[in-house]
């Protein structure tokens, strides 16, 4: 896990200084992201901090089994997650009451941060419609969409792919785009029939493709903000 902060596992994993000084980076690092949710930018933010927090769930809870299991002092763990993509992550030397300690006085700060970066991206997805272009094919988990960067005066267009994949316990879906070119807005708005026919004699590839128009008077950071909450909004409406 690679959070764009100084928040990672280790920070919270191998405590061999002053607690509070740790506190003290937590807390600082928590600012520096919610200022950026002031800006209303909330990727990679807010995707990072979910996963951090699921993590930090999942060692206080393995803390709580060894616990169980073993009363006595343990000076070395080997954390195999899944949910950190098999990372393995070693507390060596480390005393896990501090581990613990640190971890449940932190969970609350991050819970509070994600909070405010999901109100902002309910915010923006409220704002943000998004409608089929004209026929509508019985395959839809390829195709178009079109989505507006107002800050520069741009109509994004896109083409996506839906993969789904197995695992031994679940099947997951996950959304591949490919930005194509843009358009300038301009006073007289190309409509989306238009831009849809224009990208089927282009692209080709695609005789019927599902295509998607979203609309927005957000202007909004494009890349941290209104794309990200856009391709969630696009999954929702695929399997709506």
């Amino acid at each position: 896990m690679n959070l764009s902060t100084k928040l990672n596992l280790n920070l919270f994993t191998k405590v061999q200084d002053d607690l509070e000084k740790r506190q003290y980076t937590i807390l600082a690092e928590l600012k520096k992201i919610s200022s950026e949710f002031q800006y209303y930018k909330v990727y990679p933010h807010l995707s990072e901090l979910v996963g951090l927090h699921r993590t930090l769930k999942d060692v206080i809870s393995r803390l709580s089994d060894l616990r169980n299991k073993f009363p006595k002092r343990i000076s070395k763990i080997d954390w195999v997650n899944s949910a950190i993509e098999h990372e393995v992550v070693f507390v060596d030397g480390t005393d896990l009451q501090n581990v613990e300690e640190l971890i449940n006085w932190a969970l609350p700060h991050i819970e509070k941060t994600i909070h405010e970066g999901v109100a902002i991206h309910e915010f923006v997805s409220e704002k943000l419609s998004v409608e089929h272009v004209g026929i509508v094919p019985s395959y839809m988990e390829e195709g178009y969409f079109f989505l507006p960067d107002n800050q520069h005066r741009k109509l994004n267009l896109f083409r996506f792919e839906v993969s789904i994949f197995k695992s031994a316990e679940d099947r997951y879906r996950s959304l591949k785009t490919t930005f194509l070119k843009s358009l300038q807005k301009n006073v007289v708005e190309i409509s989306p029939n238009t831009v849809k026919l224009d990208l089927i004699r282009e692209e080709r590839e695609l005789p019927n493709p599902a295509t998607f128009s979203f609309q927005t008077d957000l202007d909004f950071s494009f890349k941290q903000t209104i794309l990200p909450v856009a391709k969630r909004k696009l999954m929702q409406k695929i399997y709506s």
